[in-house]
């Protein structure tokens, strides 16, 4: 199963449609907030691709700030990560991803690409492709579940779209 995972794309359709269009042999495809509009667009040129949707602290629908979806026999928490002040470190996103039963937490909200495993839990920020910090190139996320059920989580560099 491929999953791609993005974050923070506010207001660019562009960026968005260019990562769906290379990725269209994706199962899921997860936005993790800060990007309404643009994923609401997205999803209706792509009504064939399973999509999710958390709000971010820049969004101004009604969406749910929290999602577990089940990927492979796998539980995967989804949040923006404002709530669970990702800006200070990540215990808050742990507890609520094992509170959930969650083997994976996905999270975005600070704009910065990282991947780890913290006590048995993959983590992922798939970083912004609109507006990364710190000099980094714009990102997206990757994460494969094999039938085995190995988890890889990769970070992919793209170029700027505006």
């Amino acid at each position: 199963m491929k999953i791609i995972v993005v974050s923070d794309t506010h207001r660019n359709f562009a960026v968005l449609d260019e990562i769906v269009k290379h990725n269209l042999d994706a199962d899921l495809f997860i936005h993790l907030g800060d990007g309404e509009n643009e994923m609401r667009d997205v999803q209706n040129l792509h009504l064939d691709k399973a999509m999710v949707y958390v709000g971010g602290n820049c969004d101004f629908g009604i969406h749910k700030s929290v999602q577990v979806v089940t990927a492979c026999g796998y539980k995967i928490f989804c949040c923006h990560g404002h709530a669970q002040n990702v800006h200070s470190g990540l215990d808050r996103l742990i507890a609520d991803a094992r509170l959930n039963d969650c083997k994976i937490a996905l999270y975005g909200h600070t704009h910065l690409y990282r991947t780890e495993i913290i006590d048995g839990i993959f983590i992922m920020n798939p970083g912004s492709p609109d507006s990364p910090r710190n000099h980094n190139r714009p990102t997206y996320g990757v994460i494969e579940i094999s039938s085995s059920g190995e988890i890889k989580m990769n970070i992919i560099a793209m170029d700027i779209i505006k």
